[in-house]
């Protein structure tokens, strides 16, 4: 079973594609299944507003867009599954509204993205005076540490994007192993996932998110996985995957997770019963 679980529509602003055409390509390449996860609205404008995600008022139309996509689907054979990113922030009261979102409507999949390039974290940091490079890559992950323990979330998203967008100069995993296990540990003791994303590997280093070495902490933890291309245009849904997944597959994961209506389901991993 081939899957693709992050994917966003036109509404975010900074995607092509309608929802039935990021499906057929998917049935073309050959995948059972693709959730779409398009950026969740956010109140405060500091997250980003136009040209970043949707808007309230625009969420019945996303909700309808996928569902007429998942219908169309239905007699070839391919799932389409609706969930949204949200977000993880430090500060709760910015996260009210959201939880009224994911509350209001019947999500199949919650995604948790820190994204720390946005204004709304640049200035958490900035008013707390954290500037040093190392204190801002561990800020990132108690963060995620917490939002790992909220409850929210079924799989936290790109779980290193703190390397790109210039938010540090450098991250080195091995500088920061001792609070990225901690978050690990936090995802794995909360029995959630974290997501492979292989947009990574399209920009700053040019490496899978989260790095070959913090999967191969994850793999001894014993985290799940799901998986996403992060895609924003058709053509894009399971790129690298050929690659990573035997990339996983040494590192020791065996099975890979999407989830319907909030729960979890299991798949063996694409080539798993392979040698490598």
């Amino acid at each position: 079973m081939n899957i693709d679980c992050h994917m966003h529509t036109p509404l975010c602003g900074h995607a092509s594609g309608a929802p039935i055409e990021y499906a057929k390509f998917a049935l073309s390449k050959g995948f059972d299944l693709i959730t779409f996860t398009c950026h969740i609205p956010m109140e405060w404008e500091a997250f980003g507003q136009k040209g970043i995600r949707m808007q309230r008022d625009q969420l019945d139309d996303y909700i309808e867009m996928v569902n007429e996509a998942a219908e169309a689907m239905k007699p070839e054979g391919l799932e389409v599954l609706c969930g949204i990113e949200a977000e993880v922030f430090p500060d709760e009261t910015q996260l009210l509204p959201m939880d009224e979102i994911l509350n209001e409507y019947p999500w199949d999949f919650v995604l948790g993205s820190l994204h720390a390039h946005c204004y709304s974290y640049i200035d958490w940091l900035k008013k707390r005076k954290v500037k040093d490079d190392h204190l801002i890559a561990d800020c990132y992950f108690r963060h995620l540490i917490d939002g790992a323990q909220s409850g929210r979330y079924d799989s936290m998203s790109h779980p290193d994007v703190i390397r790109t967008y210039g938010v540090v100069r450098d991250f080195i995993p091995e500088d920061h192993e001792e609070v990225i296990r901690e978050f690990l540990q936090a995802v794995a003791d909360q029995d959630i996932c974290i997501e492979v994303n292989t947009s990574g590997l399209n920009k700053g280093a040019y490496q899978v998110h989260p790095d070959p070495l913090i999967l191969d902490w994850a793999s001894e933890l014993g985290v799940k996985l799901t998986i996403g291309s992060d895609s924003h245009r058709p053509d894009s849904i399971g790129q690298h995957f050929d690659w990573i997944q035997p990339m996983l597959i040494k590192k020791g994961f065996k099975d890979l997770h999407y989830f319907r209506g909030r729960k979890r389901q299991r798949i063996d991993m694409p080539g798993a019963d392979l040698k490598c």
